[in-house]
Formats: C-alpha cells, structure tokens, sequence
C-alpha cells in the first residue's frame, strides 16, 4: 500500500526542520515536497546534514501531496494556506494564523487583519489532549504554540474540574529556538548566554489563545490571567509554572489533598500517551528530544494556592511532534505512530 505522500511549506525554519526529521523516520508517510524560498534549489540532505539522505529538492513552491504541513510565518501562513484548502488538502498549520476564533484578535495581538475569518470557524485547534474527535475529521488543523501548550496542558484538569479561582499567573521559561533561526541582537550568543530575561510584559501574542483554550473548559468563569514569558540560555525546552487560589473545600487538607490532587490528574490524563504526570518537579531535560510533557501539580499550604509545573521540548510537543500528533489522528493512524522517541538524557 503506498505512503501518504506528505510536504513541508517553510522547511528551513526550526519548526520546519524538526518536522523533516520526524517525518523521515515515520513508518506510515512519505516526504516528498519540501520548500524554503532562501534555499529553493539546494538539496535538503546539504541544506541540513543531520537529516538521513532524502533525495529531495528544496523547492520554491509545493509539489503534489495528500497532506501539508506550513511552518511560515503567522500572517504568511494563512496565504499559502487558503489555497490548498480550496484544493481540498487537508493541512497542519504550525504558525498562529488559525489559533483564534475572533478574527479582532489578530489585529490587536498579531497586527493584521485575517484574510479568511471563516476559515476560523472551520480550523480544529490541534491540542490532542481536548480536541481529539474533532482533529480526526478535520481539513484544517491549527497547531497550538509552544507557550500555550504547555500551559494549557498544565492548568486544563484544575480548569475543568473547578479547582481554582480565576486570577491565573503563569511564569515560563524558554530556550532560545523558540524566537526562531532569524537572527536578531536578543538572541546573539553573546547577548543570551549566562543571561535570564522577561519580555512582553504589556501582553504576549500567546495569552489570547491561552485564555481562548482555558475559557472554553470553564464557560462560566471570568479568568484572569498573567502570562509572563522569559527567555533563558538553553537550546531547548519551556517550563511553566502556574499559580491559582485553591476553591475551598474542593482538597482535603494536608498529605491527603495533595494525594487527591495527584489522583485527580493522573485520572485526567489516564490515557494520554503523551502526558506523564509525576510526582516531583519535572525538568526541561527530562523532554529534550521528545513528545511528552510532563507535569506536576501541587499545593501550596501557607497561601492556599495551586501550583502547577510542566516541562516540554518547545520544538516537539510544543510544536513539530504535536503536528505528527494531529497528522496521525487526521490519517487514522496510532496516533503515536513515529513519536514513540524518548528523551536525550542527558
């Protein structure tokens, strides 16, 4: 039986790359379209020698396949997108082009306006854990960010069962891939090394969709959430703490509410086979390379309130291996089907 023939739009990007290097191992698909305009004409296996030799050209535009994968830019993206949807492609879109479900949001968080909002009203929001059912027959998949996904993945269970009040702060810490292979003075060696720091203070592009997502599992509540990205001197990885106020009377006090917390989650995420919830703090190392996110919820007795840690590889789970993820399910695939990697340790 032949190989769903599958193609990357923007390959020379970091997101771009690590999709070309999980796709050339998966068992089920084939690559056969890759582009990048600054390398159009070079051979992929030259362009980036770490891949296995593939044969493929870096094009200027896509060839024929069954399913795309876009790793442009946001407000790029949509462009290339909107005619392959016409086409009846089904595609997996890593950039933040079809996120949102109010089309105001890109102008205030994005600064341009959608080109297509009914296209918003179609795309499935690729968070696995949430939206399974729906990415399995969906045309257009909206890959989540990297920042969200951590976050969201970290609070949904407290979310959902009502836990937790609505003043949500969330605090995470990035490696440096995650601004992307353009270069620019932040993320110089010498600017970025030995150097931890916070940035977008006023609002980062993230918080909607992390407000959008975590609304959606709690339709009565007003959150109110604190996102505060910083940037810190590794390769890899994000790690998110979150804080919230406990509702009382919904823990038990002491080792024993700690102990229902942990059940709790553990229960929300029996049968994720991409979630490990844990029962000390995880490390960013622990995902380098992989899939997974691990998380660990806790309690803080003194002030009451919950305290949420995860731990992903921002490249992988955080945005090319949950692409993979999101593919599977669209094909009917095992949906760990060429994921199955663990982490680089150490």
């Amino acid at each position: 039986m032949a190989k769903t023939r599958v193609g990357i739009i923007n390959v020379t990007g970091y997101a771009g790359v690590e999709l070309a290097r999980i796709l050339c191992q998966h068992p089920e698909v084939q690559l056969t379209s890759v582009t990048g305009r600054s390398a159009a004409g070079q051979l992929l296996d030259d362009f980036f020698p770490h891949l296995k030799s593939t044969g493929l050209t870096i094009e200027a535009r896509l060839g024929e396949v069954d399913l795309a994968f876009s790793a442009m830019p946001h407000k790029e993206s949509a462009q290339e997108i909107m005619p392959l949807i016409e086409k009846g492609l089904k595609v997996v879109d890593i950039s933040a082009d079809f996120r949102l479900k109010n089309p105001d949001d890109y102008t205030q968080w994005y600064g341009f306006t959608h080109p297509d909002p009914n296209l918003l009203t179609k795309a499935v929001y690729g968070l696995p854990e949430l939206y399974r059912e729906k990415i399995k027959s969906a045309q257009l998949v909206a890959n989540p960010g990297c920042y969200p996904t951590g976050a969201i993945l970290a609070l949904a269970p407290a979310v959902k069962e009502g836990l937790i009040g609505p003043d949500i702060i969330i605090d995470s810490k990035s490696g440096i891939s995650g601004a992307g292979r353009s270069l620019n003075l932040t993320t110089h060696y010498t600017e970025a090394n030995e150097d931890v720091s916070a940035y977008a203070l006023g609002g980062h592009r993230h918080l909607p969709e992390i407000t959008q997502e975590l609304k959606l599992l709690s339709p009565e509540s007003s959150l109110a959430i604190t996102f505060i990205p910083h940037l810190t001197p590794m390769t890899r990885g994000i790690l998110t703490t979150a804080y919230a106020p406990l509702v009382t009377g919904k823990l038990a006090d002491g080792k024993k509410g700690e102990e229902e917390l942990l059940n709790l989650y553990r229960d929300f995420y029996k049968d994720e086979p991409f979630i490990k919830v844990i029962a000390t703090p995880p490390h960013t190392k622990h995902t380098w390379g992989s899939n997974y996110c691990h998380i660990h919820p806790a309690i803080d007795h003194r002030t009451g309130r919950l305290v949420v840690i995860s731990a992903i590889d921002n490249l992988v789970k955080g945005a090319a291996g949950q692409a993979v993820q999101d593919m599977n399910l669209i094909l009917g695939l095992p949906e760990t089907t060429g994921l199955e990697s663990l982490a680089v340790y150490p």
